[in-house]
């Protein structure tokens, strides 16, 4: 099995083939025959899991299991007290109320790569960064949040996959697990249940059968 992280580009497919030509992971990973974990949106940028384990696969990427991500996110106008509150509390957006998300004020990372495409600023208007933790799926989530507390998102980050970090891999460049983030990762999630306790199937994986009760003798 590989577990690979990849520091995913602005505008690249979270994917292999593009009909369209754009970019996608092929143009960045040579290796065959893995998959990414969940997606990263086309003009979002950094941590993605790729791996040829399906069971693994289909347990993190299922809204089930929960598996936290953090985000950096760079917004337009300054952070309020009020906004952070809101994102703990959770945020109404199109899809429905957010869970509650770990949000915290951060100075902008250190040693963070130009994007490719400018961000564009808008004169007089201050840019803050913050950092923010959700274990949901929605779509575009990070972003409509940040909309719903009056903060556009203007560049958007995702610096770490539960205990899995960005570290110092560059836009494009990639990395195999070591073998002890492997077997953590697996320890961690391979026999993970679901919030009602019953073991989520792969597919393929046959369900267990009851055990047969023995009639009561009269």
């Amino acid at each position: 099995m590989r577990y690979i992280l990849v520091n995913k580009p602005y505008e690249v497919l979270t994917q292999f083939t593009d009909e369209h030509g754009r970019a996608t992971l092929k143009d960045f990973v040579p290796v065959p025959d893995v998959y990414p974990v969940g997606r990263l949106d086309f003009d979002s940028e950094g941590l993605l899991l790729l791996t040829d384990d399906k069971a693994l696969q289909h347990r993190l990427s299922d809204p089930k299991f929960k598996v936290p991500k953090t985000y950096w996110a760079q917004v337009e106008g300054t952070v309020s007290e009020e906004a952070l509150a809101k994102l703990r509390r959770g945020v109404q957006i199109k899809e429905g109320l957010t869970a509650p998300a770990q949000a915290s004020i951060i100075a902008e990372p250190a040693e963070l790569w130009e994007r490719s495409t400018p961000i564009r600023f808008r004169a007089n208007i201050p840019t803050s960064w913050l950092a923010i933790t959700i274990s949901q799926g929605m779509n575009r989530q990070v972003r409509k949040m940040c909309a719903a507390v009056g903060l556009p998102c203007l560049r958007l980050i995702r610096a770490r996959i539960d205990e899995l970090e960005l570290g110092e891999l560059a836009p494009g460049q990639w990395r195999e697990l070591t073998p002890e983030e492997s077997r953590k990762l697996k320890a961690k999630f391979s026999m993970t249940k679901n919030p009602a306790n019953r073991k989520v199937l792969v597919k393929g994986e046959k369900a267990p059968q009851p055990t047969p009760r023995r009639p009561l003798k009269s």
